[in-house]
């Protein structure tokens, strides 16, 4: 039998096969068809999945938590030894099953959905590119090989985002991302900087290793987290940074699945958890995180009421969610955060792949307001939308419901205000989804294209998906439903944060909890079923609605406020700079080097005379200038 570690040596394969698979989409991107294309980058992924599986089924975390395999050195500077290594654990192996396993089903669904664009073999090629950029992420055994895979997602979400780069929009929402996530990258460059200044590497285990020789809220310490979590907030799209998400919903949808809801938002999550043992020293991070996530949870959710787009609904509550999982980090509930990571990665790819499968068989239509009785035609889409739905709002026995009780229960631990925001937060997540989804598939169908029920290559991964949403709870059951929360156990292994999670809540007190967030995410959802599953009209645009509404509707003008801050000005002072530094200051400065050279030229041009005698005069009276200066001490 192959040991684990004898596996972990072959670990580089995971990353390998998207890498080769971008590459040959890329260099024969004119000769292979749709279907060519779309196979090649989708078994590839699916051989990354089956490497990654193996070496989860052989890990025994009790035995061997941890392997670090150096593939060769790369970088020796002075004092700084950096190897190109992957670090093997609990953490990275639950990070590279999402990242190929629901990549697998994207790239799957893809075939389908982007079957009849003329750029689809370039788009597997991106799609691949992409998912071995977030393997190298997750898989890195220091800080730099992370980063590199960061930098790597990052410029993989900006082409895209922009894929279909004829229409200006989806060009600015492009840059949009790449802008905003680089100044996050900021805070995590000059966090690397601080952390090798302090440890004087970037390895994790000599790193964390060595983190206990500092104190608790060591000013040092402090600043490298919240240096992290700055770029973290980029990544992962929390307040401040967080209106590049929504837009980069220009994307194609199985771009949307992948990157901006299960795995490329998530880096920011897995970047902490990594780093648990730095933020347990760092208490007023924590106390950052908790309260930066809660708000995020919270202002997201409430912009997701009113909108109208279905991948805009959709992306709200990507940012809602991903609030929810900073907001257990914040209260050291690592295992909880991660939970959530691997379910939203279920019910979030299954809802925008459904998504995609509405737009589908509307023939590209995503207004919500233009649908409207689409269950008796696209029953699969239909039924695994629902699933989803009810996932996200936590109804048990669903996965969403384990997931997001597991965060509700730790903030009712630290603070009941926490956990009335929370909740709070949670009855408006089922009002906007029961919305979406009885506005989308109940009531009379209000459009003017004749939908159907998309091809067998995007309902199958629907299928699975929604299997996942369904007993995705499974993976970290709680003692009060009789489990032993499996998943925490096992990251305790790779995270040092996690083994110190405790929750002192009686079963009493939890069963409670779980009621009173049922109860009342069932009567927001017949609230919601009231409202709207029998509408013939909906709202018009923002103009016509009352003040709060509107500004609601229109995202509490955020963007405009950032484009008054950052933009404006930022465009002024180029304008400026261009009119008149470059145009009335370096402009004739430098025409004025060029004019002074050429008449220079022209002066010394004329003593070129030919004359031996002339130049034999020149020479010595230099000579007699030169010792002068040297007499003198010139």
């Amino acid at each position: 039998m192959v040991s684990f570690e004898q596996l972990a040596h072959l670990s580089w394969l995971v990353p390998a096969f998207p890498l080769a698979g971008a590459l040959v989409n890329a260099a024969l991107r004119r000769k292979l068809g749709a279907n060519g294309s779309g196979a090649l980058a989708t078994l590839l992924v699916a051989a990354s999945f089956v490497v990654s599986a193996l070496l989860f089924w052989s890990h025994r975390p009790e035995e061997h938590p941890v392997e670090v395999v150096t593939l060769f050195d790369w970088i020796h500077v002075g004092g700084m030894s950096i190897p190109f290594a992957f670090q093997i654990d609990a953490l990275s192996l639950t990070m590279m099953l999402i990242v190929t396993g629901v990549g697998m089903l994207i790239h799957l669904y893809s075939i389908g959905y982007m079957h009849d664009d003329p750029r689809v073999a370039s788009f597997f090629a991106m799609l691949n590119l992409f998912t071995f950029a977030m393997l190298l992420l997750v898989m890195g055994a220091n800080y730099l090989i992370t980063f590199i895979g960061w930098e790597g997602v990052g410029l993989c979400s900006y082409l895209l985002i922009g894929f279909w780069y004829t229409n200006p929009a989806y060009n600015y929402a492009a840059r949009k991302a790449f802008v905003m996530n680089r100044i996050g990258d900021v805070g995590v460059v000059l966090a690397l900087a601080l952390l090798f200044h302090l440890f004087g590497t970037l390895d994790y285990t000599a790193v964390l290793g060595r983190a206990g020789g500092f104190g608790v809220g060591n000013p040092l310490i402090v600043g490298a987290t919240l240096l992290l979590f700055v770029g973290a907030m980029g990544k992962s799209a929390q307040i401040p940074l967080f209106t590049w998400l929504p837009d980069a919903m220009a994307g194609p949808t199985p771009v949307s699945a992948l990157i901006h809801a299960a795995t490329m938002v998530t880096a920011g999550i897995f970047l902490v958890v990594r780093s648990s043992v730095l933020f347990e020293l760092a208490p007023f991070t924590k106390d950052v995180i908790l309260a930066i996530g809660t708000a995020t949870a919270l202002l997201a959710a409430s912009i997701g009421l009113f909108q109208n787009d279905i991948k805009k609904v959709l992306a709200y509550s990507t940012v809602s969610q991903l609030g929810y999982m900073f907001a257990a980090l914040g209260l050291g509930a690592y295992s909880a955060g991660m939970f959530h990571v691997t379910t939203h990665a279920f019910f979030k790819a299954l809802l925008f792949l459904g998504a995609g499968s509405v737009i589908h068989a509307l023939g590209g239509e995503q207004d919500i307001r233009k649908m409207g009785g689409l269950k008796g035609v696209t029953k699969i889409t239909y039924i695994t939308f629902l699933i989803g739905t009810l996932a996200i709002a936590g109804i048990f026995p669903f996965s969403g419901f384990f997931s997001k009780d597991g965060i509700l229960a730790n903030a009712y631990a630290h603070s009941p205000v926490v956990y009335a925001l929370l909740l709070f937060g949670a009855l408006l997540t089922a009002f906007y989804m029961f919305r979406l989804l009885f506005l989308v598939f109940h009531g009379r169908y209000r459009g003017d294209r004749r939908p159907h029920e998309s091809p067998a290559v995007i309902t199958i991964p629907l299928i699975v998906l929604a299997v996942l949403s369904l007993g995705g709870g499974l993976l970290n059951l709680p003692h009060v439903f009789g489990g032993h929360e499996p998943m925490k156990h096992y990251l305790a292994t790779a995270a040092d944060g996690v083994a110190g999670e405790h929750l002192h809540l009686e079963a009493a007190t939890e069963w409670i909890l779980m009621g009173l967030s049922t109860v009342l995410v069932l009567l927001t959802a017949w609230y919601a079923y009231g409202r709207f599953a029998k509408r013939t009209t909906l709202d018009g645009e923002p103009a016509d609605m009352p003040f709060l509404k509107r500004l609601i509707a229109e995202k509490w003008r955020i963007d405009e406020l950032y484009a008054t801050l950052f933009e404006k000005p930022y465009g002024w002072l180029s304008t400026t700079l261009f009119t008149f530094g470059e145009n009335k200051v370096m402009t004739p400065l430098m025409n004025g080097v060029g004019n002074v050279t050429l008449r220079a030229g022209k002066v010394v041009r004329r003593l070129q005379t030919g004359n031996a005698s002339f130049y034999l005069f020149a020479m010595v009276a230099g000579i007699i200038v030169f010792l002068l200066l040297t007499l003198y001490g010139v």
